[in-house]
């Protein structure tokens, strides 16, 4: 168990470690989402530029490392964003500048942003690549469309869109989709996490002997997996993840009952519960399938229950129980009897 400890060090670090590239607008948070946005290429496109989709849709991220500027336009064809080779800047003009800051554009303009008025730029960043909100590429209005409310157990292609783009005089688009998928099966999900969460109670602690490091070893695995695909799809590294994480998998390394207990509950409450919104959404903010974050939550929930309950046991079984108490009546000295006697002789 031992060797385990440098292979947890590399993986902390390869979480922590990477860095974040700029960010027109930044504050909003991450969510599960029905819809799905997908970029399916550019127009015209050319080596040293590409374009993802990141944090689960909530944001767009251009990399340009061409060597040359490339522009994004705004909702009214006015430039908005130049990525350039030294760095990121912003049209201070740009109604798109204010109307992006937040997932439901709700920042009000201020008085100078016209589409029409010539560029104001402003270096927001010193990074070739840069993300932003773009409510084109986005469901942004509440409730279901008509084709997904007739039939929301089917996926539904909503629409495609476009974002167009300016190389100097040259204007080319991002072309995307945007469809409807329906929710997981929750009910489903939660069953099989308490179902684990039994199941991992009864082998660690009836059955098999040593059975809890493994099993500590899987759930912390599965939380720093989950930690690492929501880092690969731009949402940022989860300090939570992580920590209980790591936290499980030292338990394979040492497993007192009272730190399993420990382990155990942060794994449950902190990568198991705390990220359960994973059950009622298709599209989440982990690169990969929804299914393989949902599964990694179920192994977090059901296992990490599953020793918190074995460490309780275990602390149970070790406890010595209280001597019973003896009567009063029983307890008085031999001395005592034997002077009541003798004062009645007399």
């Amino acid at each position: 168990m031992r060797r385990l400890l440098p292979l947890l060090l590399v993986v902390a670090g390869l979480l922590l470690g990477p860095a974040t590239p700029a960010f027109a607008h930044a504050g909003d948070t991450t969510e599960v989402s029905s819809y799905r946005t997908q970029v399916t290429g550019l127009s015209s496109p050319f080596d040293g530029l590409s374009v993802r989709v990141v944090e689960g849709g909530a944001r767009l991220e251009l990399t340009n490392d061409s060597g040359r500027p490339v522009e994004v336009l705004g909702y009214s064809g006015e430039p908005y964003l130049e990525v350039r080779p030294d760095g990121t800047w912003e049209n201070a003009n740009s109604p798109a500048a204010y109307v992006n800051q937040t997932l439901g554009g709700e920042t009000p303009l201020p008085a100078g942003a016209d589409p029409t008025a010539a560029p104001a730029w402003r270096q927001i960043s010193t990074d070739t690549t840069i993300r932003w909100h773009d409510r084109r590429a986005r469901r942004v209005d509440a409730g279901l469309l008509p084709q997904a409310a007739a039939d929301p157990g089917s996926e539904h292609r909503l629409r495609e869109w476009a974002i167009p783009l300016r190389d100097q005089v040259r204007t080319f688009e991002i072309q995307g989709t945007l469809d409807y998928e329906p929710a997981p099966v929750t009910w489903a999900w939660w069953a099989g996490a308490a179902l684990l969460g039994l199941a991992v109670t009864l082998v660690a602690h009836r059955w098999a002997a040593g059975s809890a490091r493994w099993l500590a070893l899987i759930g912390g695995l599965a939380s720093l997996g989950y930690a690492y695909a929501r880092t690969a799809d731009g949402a940022g590294w989860s300090g939570v993840l992580v920590l209980a994480g790591l936290l499980a998998c030292a338990a394979a390394y040492r497993d007192p009952p009272f730190y399993l207990a420990l382990s155990g509950f942060v794994l449950a409450a902190f990568a198991g519960f705390g990220s359960a919104d994973v059950f009622f959404a298709s599209v989440v903010p982990a690169a990969g399938p929804g299914w393989l974050a949902r599964t990694a939550v179920s192994l977090a929930i059901g296992i990490g229950g599953g020793l918190a309950l074995t460490g309780v046991l275990r602390i149970r079984a070790a406890t010595p129980a209280a001597a019973p108490s003896t009567p009063a009546s029983a307890s008085a000295s031999p001395s005592a009897s034997a002077a009541d006697s003798a004062v009645g002789s007399a």
